[in-house]
């Protein structure tokens, strides 16, 4: 018989974290889980999410695998994407999620999250998949992230909208006409004009 802890240690080393159902679905009784997490073979990140002390996460890795498992359709945008596309080196100690208008704010007990509001097309288009750890998440694409930037340069500062465009450029992560397609559909042509033509 597999001990628990040998379980649960396979598991993560596949996903990343995973959630406590699929720990059980797996073989590890629930009430080894506490007893797994006493001991300090698992790592309790939220309620039912585990992870195991060995599995070497950046900040921003971590709170975004728990929000990939607890809410899988959340779209994350701003610093949580500039993060994930390599064009910051900040790292937000929030998890920064897009939704609808109307749409209920998704709530977790941790990680922490920006919840910003969208509407119509600015919501739907650039999104891709990406992989964090072998799990897939929504994520805006280097274009459309540089736009929201501009779009929410009260939020996160019109030095960083700056600073994504640059890095953005220099990367050759995004084309101009990308830009300009995502400016167009975030209303922030006016906006970057100047910062896109010096840096263009």
């Amino acid at each position: 018989m597999t001990h628990p802890a040998a379980i649960a240690k396979a598991l993560i080393q596949q996903k990343g974290v995973v959630r406590s159902r699929e720990l059980v679905d797996a073989g590890v009784a629930r009430a080894q889980l506490s007893r797994l997490v006493a001991k300090g073979d698992l790592i309790r990140l939220a309620r039912g999410v585990y992870t195991v002390p060995r599995v070497a996460l950046a900040g921003t890795e971590e709170g975004v695998l728990v929000v990939a498992e607890r809410i899988p359709e959340a779209r994350l945008c701003l610093l949580t994407a500039l993060r994930l596309h390599g064009l910051t080196t900040q790292a937000p100690f929030e998890v920064w999620v897009a939704i609808g208008n109307k749409d209920r704010p998704p709530r977790l007990d941790w990680p922490p999250l920006k919840v910003v509001r969208f509407s119509g097309e600015a919501l739907t288009a650039g999104l891709e998949s990406h992989a964090v750890r072998n799990r897939q998440v929504r994520v805006t694409n280097v274009a459309k992230t540089v736009a929201d930037c501009f779009k929410f340069r009260s939020l996160v500062g019109l030095d960083v909208a700056i600073e994504a465009l640059r890095e953005a450029l220099r990367a050759r992560a995004a084309s101009v006409d990308e830009l300009w397609k995502y400016a167009a559909i975030c209303r922030v042509s006016k906006i970057m004009r100047p910062y896109l033509e010096a840096l263009a």
